[in-house]
């Protein structure tokens, strides 16, 4: 079976891409510096090879791909938090564009021509129609939206010039965790909305924030499109499949195309936990969107992909499980 290189395989959805590739058949390697990722997850819960490196480091990614037999590269490793990016952006494109800038030039010296990218539904910018769709225009307001912006359009060029064929998804909200509770959501700090209102179940958050009540939406709270963590993981393995098949390079959104409120969210969560959650009710943030759900309907035709664990209440009772085992 082929061997596929992960990078950021030890983070939070790059551990469940692991988990559907190991269950799938084929070798893995992780590549990860270890910087939010887990060395735990990799070594002890899925038994893969790991090789702590950084994707810039030139020298590291040659020996790997001259003594390894790789079909292709799935890349998660990227820094992905909104606001730190604002205020240091020199971080985010250094890492997120010339560090996979490095990586897929050693790819290509090593004539490994299939590539799966992690993007994100932010280089939308502000929707100008919902459900968005793979044809909305692309107006990044954040540096991190920027830098998968740029290497989108690095990919584009690569494949025009190189035939180096991708497989671009385009993530709504990732959420949940593996159902058998081998792997979840453990980010430091945290930042998404379902860990922290878990975790503010847990009693290590005193309060949830609700910012802005007032939008235009049926309970005022912002509107956001969960997908499941393992139905994210079974798209890659269908983006995978359809390169190796010989497929031209693509982009998808991977969404559920429904979407769930905030306070839809905190209602669900007290409901799956048994807890009671407090809430605090501050300002709009600038820059979020009222409402933000995407069509998958593409990702459904060409791959066949259909999300197995569309329900919110689902979501959240895999990460519960989750959260209750790891932060004990």
């Amino acid at each position: 079976m082929s061997t596929i290189l992960v990078t950021g395989g030890a983070g939070y959805i790059g551990s469940h891409a692991v988990l559907a590739l190991k269950n799938a058949g084929y070798e893995v390697i992780v590549l990860d510096n270890l910087s939010n990722g887990h060395r735990e997850l990799v070594e002890d819960v899925l038994q893969i090879k790991l090789i702590v490196g950084d994707m810039s480091d030139r020298a590291l990614l040659d020996n790997i791909f001259s003594t390894h037999s790789i079909e292709a590269v799935m890349h998660f490793a990227a820094y992905i938090a909104v606001g730190e990016s604002v205020t240091d952006p020199a971080k985010y494109y250094q890492n997120n564009v010339a560090g996979t800038l490095t990586l897929l030039e050693a790819m290509l010296a090593a004539s490994v021509k299939k590539f799966i990218f992690s993007s994100t539904c932010a280089l939308y910018g502000v929707p100008k129609f919902v459900p968005l769709t793979e044809e909305h225009p692309q107006d990044p307001i954040s540096p991190y939206a920027t830098s998968k912006w740029m290497v989108e359009r690095i990919l584009s060029d690569f494949d025009t010039a190189y035939n180096l064929k991708s497989v671009r998804f385009r993530y709504f909200n990732a959420a949940g965790a593996d159902p058998n509770g081998l792997l979840g959501e453990d980010h430091e700090p945290e930042t998404h909305l379902i860990p922290l209102v878990l975790l503010a179940a847990l009693g290590k958050r005193e309060s949830i924030f609700i910012f802005g009540t007032d939008y235009p939406t049926p309970d005022g709270t912002c509107i956001r499109d969960y997908i499941h963590v393992t139905d994210l993981a079974q798209a890659h393995i269908l983006g995978l499949e359809y390169l190796l098949k010989g497929g031209e390079s693509e982009v998808f959104n991977l969404g559920n195309g429904s979407g769930f409120s905030v306070r839809e969210v905190i209602e669900t969560a007290q409901e799956v936990t048994g807890k009671e959650i407090k809430i605090e009710e501050r300002d709009r943030r600038p820059g979020d969107p009222p409402i933000l759900v995407g069509s998958s309907d593409k990702a459904t035709k060409v791959l066949g992909w259909h999300p197995q664990y569309p329900n919110v209440k689902e979501i959240l009772t895999h990460a519960w499980q989750w959260h209750q085992r790891r932060h004990r």
